[in-house]
């Protein structure tokens, strides 16, 4: 069992690959953890293929809103573990803590031509998906 964690993804937008990994990983982590995502440049807006590929294995992100680093609350910060960025073909975003840093460069689904969206996003979510099994069985080990 996995002691609770505290993670933030963090990409540019915040509408499509942090969004797609917070509710993956709150589904694999569970309740005890902690888990939030943000943006750099937050978009306002959750893209609809993320809520729909992630309705496809039972995660609802509905209520979810893009946002930045400032509307989390600080005693958020004073727990982190990991931040893990998601940019591929952007700058990312960096952030001053003590927090364990990952980089999955995971391509942005939200850039696909719309006939490749759903595709592009089932893709993304299966990879960081994987990425999050791996992660959570590896603090297993510890």
């Amino acid at each position: 069992m996995t002691k609770p964690v505290h993670i933030l993804f963090l990409c540019v937008a915040n509408s499509a690959r942090s969004q797609l990994a917070e509710g993956l990983a709150k589904q694999i982590f569970g309740d005890s953890s902690k888990i939030e995502s943000a943006g750099s440049e937050p978009s306002g807006v959750v893209q609809p293929w993320a809520v729909a590929v992630l309705d496809e294995v039972d995660i609802d992100i509905r209520n979810n809103k893009s946002k930045s680093t400032q509307d989390l609350p600080t005693t958020f910060f004073e727990n982190l573990d990991f931040i893990i960025t998601l940019c591929a073909e952007e700058i990312c975003p960096v952030l001053p803590t003590k927090a364990k840093r990952l980089h999955w460069p995971i391509n942005d689904p939200a850039t696909a031509k719309e006939a490749e969206k759903a595709e592009a996003f089932r893709k993304a979510r299966d990879e960081i998906r994987k990425r999050i099994l791996a992660l959570k069985d590896e603090l297993d080990q510890l």
